[in-house]
């Protein structure tokens, strides 16, 4: 099977360009995208109804939101972190529509998005921490139902300096303090894996690129959007690759999908 994902950045915004890339690639089975930034009631289902793909979604207005766009019907499907959990300390982890899960075959695959954190030290940086350190204990109750989690999506975190076009500096910048890192691995530490690496050891590839400073032209990018699996799943892995081409696109988003095939 193929799982892609893309933070989208608005899927009503970048609806044609899904819909071709869906086309192109008709052997991916599901899309995984972040930043949908739409209420359920105006998410654009039918284009992707008319491609013969099936809608799950989890959206608000204006920000954040997350969906996924499957080939064929998938099972056990929930969104945040209260539907694992039950009820948690602090219900305002939950308010932001930021995490998806469903099944595929014998994949429970979760997409988030991660928060960004906008500055370092500000209240959106802590709340990142606190929602990362949550979605450890969710990661903990899935993995007590299902052995074959993958987890996707934008991470709003560049796991290594060799993620990052240009590290210097960068334990300053949100997105790669050490912190974050150290937060962000301790998920990773339930056994998941940075699948990409399994098939590419050199840097310069990147899925996110700033729209100033012809950061896409430069290739002054960083990878922020990843897929981690377990164990059992990673050695099933046969390819992981980063698809620039949406990026090269008429007012595209400013990253672009990774697909990974199991």
């Amino acid at each position: 099977m193929k799982i892609a994902t893309w933070n989208v950045n608005s899927v009503r915004t970048r609806i044609t360009h899904v819909c071709e890339w869906l086309q192109t690639n008709p052997d991916v089975d599901l899309l995984c995208l972040q930043e949908t930034k739409v209420i359920d009631s105006d998410f654009p289902h039918a284009p992707f109804l008319e491609l013969g793909c099936q809608t799950y979604i989890y959206g608000q207005k204006s920000y954040n939101g997350v969906a996924l766009i499957s080939r064929s019907p998938l099972e056990n499907i929930q969104t945040g972190f209260s539907a694992i959990l039950g009820e948690i300390a602090d219900p305002s982890l939950d308010e932001q529509k930021r995490l998806i899960t469903a099944k595929l075959g014998d994949v429970q695959v979760v997409n988030m998005y991660v928060p960004n954190g906008s500055e370092v030290g500000s209240e959106k940086y802590e709340y990142k921490l606190r929602w990362l350190k949550l979605l450890r204990e969710y990661l903990q109750a899935l993995l007590a139902q299902n052995a074959h989690v993958l987890i996707c999506g934008d991470f709003n975190v560049a796991i290594a300096d060799i993620d990052i076009y240009d590290p210097k500096g960068r334990e300053n910048k949100v997105m790669a303090t050490d912190i974050e890192r150290e937060t962000l691995d301790t998920v990773l530490s339930l056994g998941f894996k940075d699948v990409f690496r399994k098939f590419e050891k050199d840097g310069g590839y990147y899925s996110w690129w700033d729209y100033r400073s012809g950061g896409f032209a430069r290739n002054r990018g960083w990878r922020i959007d990843y897929h981690f699996l377990t164990e059992a799943l990673y050695d099933r892995a046969t390819a992981c690759a980063i698809d620039v081409e949406p990026r090269k696109q008429t007012q595209p988003s400013d990253h672009t999908p990774v697909i990974v095939t199991i």
